[in-house]
């Protein structure tokens, strides 16, 4: 069956809505404190998971996706951190201080790995303003009393 009917068969009261909520809005515990967008929405979700489907369903959404995050952003980080790394060791001075003999600064030509890094590195902070975004409309979307799936997400938690 249809989780919106399901959800609507169900009667879902106000107290579930704004659970359901809290979980994805916790996400954003992680400005306060260290891994609070895992740790605050598991907490929610463990402790109010047996109240109903509905705040099961948003909570295994909301901590796949922040698990998925995670995965693609250690993944974007390996490939990126190499070429500012081989940029900087390489041949190729994009800033060459040489402060012992005298004061001498050489600003030369980027290296194409630094532009690559660079496009890798911006890529990186779309990504985090697609997954504020993405949070904000499942927050909303949980408000309504509908259900909700966060795109390009694993599901680790069946």
């Amino acid at each position: 069956m249809h989780k919106k009917l399901l959800y609507a068969l169900n009667m879902l009261d106000n107290h579930q809505k704004n659970i359901a909520t809290f979980i994805h809005l916790s996400t954003f515990s992680r400005f306060i404190f260290p891994l609070g967008n895992f740790i605050a929405p598991l907490v929610l979700w463990i402790t109010n998971k047996d109240k109903s489907t509905f705040i099961d369903n948003h909570g295994k959404e909301a901590i796949n996706f922040q698990i998925s995050i995670l995965l693609y952003t250690l993944v974007l980080g390996m490939i990126t951190v190499p070429f500012f790394l081989f940029n900087i060791f390489s041949g190729i001075h994009f800033i060459d201080f040489n402060l012992f003999d005298s004061i001498h600064i050489n600003i030369g030509k980027p290296s194409p790995l630094l532009y690559l890094g660079g496009a890798l590195g911006g890529l990186a902070v779309v990504g985090f303003i697609v997954e504020l975004a993405l949070i904000v409309r499942a927050s909303l979307k949980a408000k309504e009393g509908e259900a909700y799936q966060y795109p390009f997400t694993i599901h680790f938690i069946k």
